[in-house]
């Protein structure tokens, strides 16, 4: 894919984005409630060779995906490479056996052809399913009224008690990396290895001993100093030691992680038995007399959710933020490893602040959505302390539904998603306050926050503030209930409940007037940290205008402020820092930030020595801080989402937004992976003129955005050699609205700038 979009950025091959010869075919990539790899079959971990119809007919421990739901939702990707093509009707047969429905019978359903371009949640609608048993599907489509052939056949197996509704999910998976002899032998007794990135997991060693009560000692850290692994990393980064007797002869080891009672407390998420404990290490140290004689090999058995490393691919000219894109997609995957998104190692449980920059890393990173929104759910009724992440949960609920179409989790949490908008703490003027009087035990009961108090919190750790002056009425607490309130609406539309759809809009639009005359500082033009004082932060300016609070008339004085405080703001606040960096259009400025060399940068992880982002930009800024925190890769959706400008703008990818912001990025190209397909999209940016390659899947509609410098009155745009109408003017760019699938090769020169050169 790499070689693909590079030679089209550089020229060496024509226009179409992607080398293949126009075809259709029948439908792939089957899902059953989000599940792609029903079939599968896990043994302590591995993947194996067998499916689901071998279930009962082995003596191995197993895991597998099983379907909980009574009624679960189908999805398929719809293939066809023609240009503007959408599916138009569809059929799906489900049968007992595969026999059977290889014969053409479908005795459990069988939906005869039905309109509709919906390929992502249909939902099942014939007989009643049983527990514990196996069933097996297949769909075909009609694109553009052509009939396509069906589909391969799909199993999935039913849980052993059906609800309503109920989130499945994929066991663990482990992975070996061996080591053989390329190890460094650092001295006569001692031998390093480097795993090349930290991950979660255990060591595997092979030794051969020719005396009795022998020994070895077997260390595993994440930090090196002075070329050996560092026995006094400090905060939570890791280092363990651990003695090993050895038999004699040769044998392999497991080297037994102890649990640690920082992560496997009450709260915390617990490794399940098929995979026992994992400890965070890149490096392992092995100790012992004539060491080189007696170490056949090493290996790490890692441990994580399932991951396709191939789903996303992003290239570009700068190497810099070529090393970032590649450090937080690592980090998405390798913190996966509990099940559930957790805060790394320290704790290991869920909050929703790590779970919001998670769910966005984790959709640009792979076409998997199952586990977001098992973080999510168990987040609900799991919430934790902070105010402003309380309401994170409708935030990732809107995301959840946006991503992948399915509204049944909206449906099954909509009251909770109400009492966490946090409405109950409004006062005479909608603005939420945190005071004592207001934090009533039925409050508590109704956010399903247990044994911890409701606190304002801006930003974590506490240093990363900007001096924040915290009143009775904080600017941030508000601007998040605003966003609360907007989406609320957009949700309740969602669900057919469009009179309260209208009353959240009605209040929405009502606070955000309020917001604005309260916390806007007219003569200064930026916002205040609160109602009671006139200190401003980064902190006060960035959630306002990332929520959409922030006039147009604001905004260019808003971001002048923010320009001045640089990365003021923690990792997790950087994400909203982006985010509203580049909604405002400042892409230049937002580049800077991500390709930044300072202390505080996402570069300086990698300088330190991390594989996995930090919780904190360095070890300085967080006393107890871990390099293995998830939140700190933000930049794996902001480069997506923001800075190549993909985003569903319809639920489930049936209309996105390609709005690209390159600022100085001279060349950049990437495969985002949607619940539709592979969207792909390259581009050259020069001072003349600037192309853009795009390939969008079948059955999905693209709004496209073409960059125009301010200063550039007259231009040339050109669709695959033929002049775009129509192409209309927003701001600093050209729309195109509501492209189809197929690839597109656009190009806009130059010709004239205001002042005439």
């Amino acid at each position: 894919m790499k070689k693909i979009l590079l030679s089209i950025l550089t020229g060496t091959i024509g226009y179409c984005f992607i080398c293949h010869s126009v075809y259709s075919a029948s439908p792939t990539r089957l899902m059953t409630d989000l599940i792609e790899y029903t079939e599968r079959v896990w043994m302590n971990g591995y993947p194996s060779q067998l499916s689901i119809d071998y279930v009962g007919k082995v003596i191995e421990p197993m895991q597998r995906v099983l379907i909980f739901t009574q009624q679960p939702q189908f999805g398929w990707q719809v293939n066809d490479t023609r240009e503007d093509v959408v599916q138009t009707a569809w059929r799906i047969q489900v049968a007992s056996s595969r026999k059977l429905l290889e014969t053409g019978v479908a005795d459990m359903w069988d939906s005869g052809r039905q309109s509709g371009n919906n390929s992502i949640a249909q939902q099942y609608k014939g007989r009643t399913l049983r527990p514990s048993t196996i069933y097996y599907w297949r769909v075909m489509t009609w694109n553009d009224g052509d009939a396509q052939d069906w589909s391969a056949v799909k199993a999935f197996q039913t849980a052993d008690t059906l609800v309503k509704y109920k989130t499945p999910y994929y066991p663990l998976e482990k992975t070996v990396q061996t080591v053989g002899k390329s190890v460094q032998q650092i001295s006569e007794d001692t031998v390093l290895v480097d795993f090349g990135k930290a991950a979660f997991g255990q060591i595997c060693l092979t030794l051969t001993s020719k005396q009795r009560e022998d020994t070895v000692t077997v260390r595993l850290g994440e930090c090196l100093r002075n070329s050996r692994i560092d026995p006094t990393p400090g905060g939570s980064r890791r280092f363990l030691s651990q003695r090993l007797a050895l038999l004699s002869g040769t044998h392999t080891y497991y080297v037994k992680i102890p649990a640690d009672a920082r992560n496997t407390a009450e709260k915390a998420v617990l490794m399940p038995s098929y995979i026992g404990e994992v400890y965070p290490f890149r490096y392992c140290e092995i100790e012992g007399k004539n060491i080189g004689k007696k170490l056949v090999s090493v290996s790490r058995e890692t441990v994580q959710y399932p991951f396709d490393d191939q789903a996303a691919e992003f290239s570009c000219s700068d190497t810099i933020l070529q090393q970032i894109w590649d450090l937080c997609k690592y980090s998405i995957k390798a913190t996966t490893f509990a099940g559930i998104y957790v805060d790394g190692d320290r704790e290991r449980i869920p909050y929703e602040a790590d779970a919001l920059i998670n769910q966005l890393a984790h959709y640009c990173t792979d076409r998997e959505f199952s586990l977001a929104r098992r973080s999510h759910e168990y987040l609900l009724t799991h919430a934790t302390w902070p105010t402003e992440w309380i309401m994170q949960s409708v935030i990732i609920a809107w995301n959840d539904y946006l991503y992948t179409g399915d509204r049944r989790s909206l449906e099954q949490n909509y009251e909770l998603l109400r009492n966490k908008t946090l409405s109950a703490l409004a006062d005479d003027d909608g603005f939420i306050r945190t005071d004592k009087d207001r934090l009533t035990p039925e409050l508590y009961k109704s956010i399903c926050l247990e044994g911890q108090q409701l606190q304002d919190i801006v930003d974590w750790p506490k240093n990363e503030r900007d001096g924040y002056v915290f009143t009775e009425v904080n600017t941030v607490v508000n601007a998040y209930h605003y966003y609360t309130l907007v989406l609320m609406s957009k949700i309740a539309g969602a669900l057919e409940y469009l009179d309260e759809a209208k009353d959240y809009s009605r209040r929405a639009a009502d606070f955000a007037w309020k917001f604005n005359k309260k916390l806007f500082n007219k003569r200064m033009g930026i916002y205040r940290d609160g109602i009671g004082t006139e200190h401003q932060s980064i902190h006060g300016n960035m959630f306002p205008l990332a929520f959409g609070l922030t006039g147009s008339e604001q905004i260019p004085s808003v971001v002048q402020f923010i320009r001045s405080r640089g990365m003021a703001c923690s990792v997790y606040g950087s994400q909203f820092l982006l985010d509203a960096l580049y909604d405002a259009e400042a892409a230049d400025y937002a580049l800077e930030l991500l390709t930044s060399k300072d202390k505080r940068s996402w570069y300086n992880m990698l300088r330190a020595g991390s594989t996995i982002t930090l919780e904190a930009w360095d070890n300085q800024y967080k006393s107890n801080q871990d390099w293995n925190h998830a939140w700190g890769a933000a930049p794996a959706n902001l480069i997506p989402r923001k800075l190549m400008g993909i985003e569903p703008i319809m639920p489930g990818f049936e209309k996105i937004r390609i709005k690209p912001q390159p600022a100085v990025l001279k060349e950049a190209s990437i495969k985002l992976p949607t619940i539709r397909g592979d969207v792909c999209v390259g581009f050259q940016n020069q001072p003349e003129q600037f192309c853009l390659h795009i390939d969008i899947p079948a059955n999905v509609l693209a709004d496209v955005y073409i960059p125009v410098p301010s200063g550039v009155k007259q231009y040339d745009l050109t669709l695959n050699g033929n002049p775009v109408v129509p192409a209309l003017r927003e701001g600093n760019f050209l729309k195109i609205p509501s492209v189809g699938s197929g690839s597109k090769y656009f190009v806009i020169k130059y010709l004239k700038n205001e002042t005439g050169h």
